[in-house]
């Protein structure tokens, strides 16, 4: 709110005594910087925008947003963050720009996506690696996450807590049932502007098409791709059902989300309060994954119940066609023998 102009003496209750001009300004000169420029008693000291891509009601922003009051309160309204769920501030690829540029504070993104910025992110979603969730956080949560951190430290933007989870994708179609590699061939299908995800795609003989997931039901609905492949709980909550016959459990490639900060951003945040953002963020990325565990068992039920049909496949087929092209050694050339040899620990040979 604006303040009112200082009272002159003329208009006070002490205006009959009408001061010298004298008086007046040194009354003036009497009154601390400090009182006139201080900040409203409910105005934060820091304000930060959060944006996702993902629908309100997805674990994310659930967990996001319980952070968010925890630091609130923590800080006593020192930071108060402003979260932005379902690209409501633009799409993945716009908003990686914003996080950059400082125009969005805080931003949860794919490592897929983020890819295409720090190649070395997609190195935690590589085809038919992880096997299980044991293998992703001994990864994620050991020497291969610190790697990847690392190099997302190397640019205009920081991780501001340990990977959440996205879970393991699976492929879904509006025409055919996938269960084999041969099945695939020639299948038009959306994937996220992913350079990991096109590459594996292509390598098996598939079409796919980059379109951004803000797009992504249109797409569907009008048929410009026949499938596409996501998590269970993107499914789910993007009701791709709706425009989806089936699902193959392929878990070709587990994903996670960075919860990405702006450096300069977080930097003129006071240590303490930094200290708590990370606190309360790990502590919602551990809900977080509980929560995808906890939806993997009931979502497959929930999705049969409103007409996806599912279909349990062999991955080993898929994994001996990768290894029968150069897929795996290209990308052990692009992300180095010391990221590989970090993610070899915990998936064994690969190629």
């Amino acid at each position: 709110m604006d303040k009112k102009p200082p009272q002159t003496p003329a208009h006070s209750t002490l205006g009959l005594l009408r001061p010298s001009r004298r008086a007046v300004l040194a009354a003036a000169a009497a009154v601390p910087l400090v009182t006139i420029l201080k900040r409203p008693a409910n105005a934060a000291e820091f304000q930060f925008k959060y944006a996702t891509g993902q629908d309100p009601t997805h674990p994310v922003n659930i967990r996001a947003q319980e952070a968010i009051d925890r630091i609130r309160e923590a800080t006593s309204g020192r930071l108060d963050i402003k979260l932005f769920p379902a690209n409501q501030l633009g799409s993945d690829t716009d908003l990686l720009g914003q996080v950059r540029n400082g125009g969005v504070e805080i931003f949860n993104l794919s490592s897929l996506i983020l890819a295409t910025f720090v190649p070395l992110s997609g190195i935690t979603s590589m085809g038919f690696a992880f096997k299980d969730y044991d293998a992703v956080w001994q990864a994620m949560d050991g020497e291969l996450g610190k790697h990847v951190r690392a190099e997302i430290a190397k640019t205009p933007i920081m991780t501001l807590s340990k990977i959440w989870d996205n879970g393991f994708r699976h492929v879904t179609s509006s025409t055919r049932v996938i269960k084999t590699p041969e099945d695939i061939k020639g299948f038009k299908m959306r994937v996220p502007p992913a350079p990991a995800l096109t590459s594996l795609f292509k390598a098996i003989d598939a079409a796919p098409a980059p379109i951004n997931f803000n797009e992504l039901y249109s797409a569907l609905q009008t048929t410009v791709v026949e499938g596409q492949e996501n998590p269970l709980a993107i499914i789910a909550t993007a009701r791709l059902y709706e425009v989806q016959k089936s699902c193959s459990l392929t878990g070709h490639v587990w994903d996670g989300y960075w919860v990405l900060g702006n450096k300069r951003a977080f930097a003129r945040l006071p240590a303490d309060i930094q200290a708590i953002v990370t606190r309360e963020l790990d502590r919602s990325a551990d809900d977080q994954r509980a929560d995808i565990a906890a939806l993997t068992e009931s979502l497959q039920k929930d999705l049969s119940a409103k007409g996806l049909t599912f279909h349990t496949i062999d991955r080993e087929p898929f994994r001996k066609v990768l290894a029968g092209t150069n897929f795996y050694a290209e990308w052990k050339t692009k992300y180095g023998a010391t990221a590989w040899d970090l993610l070899e620990k915990v998936t064994g040979k690969l190629g």
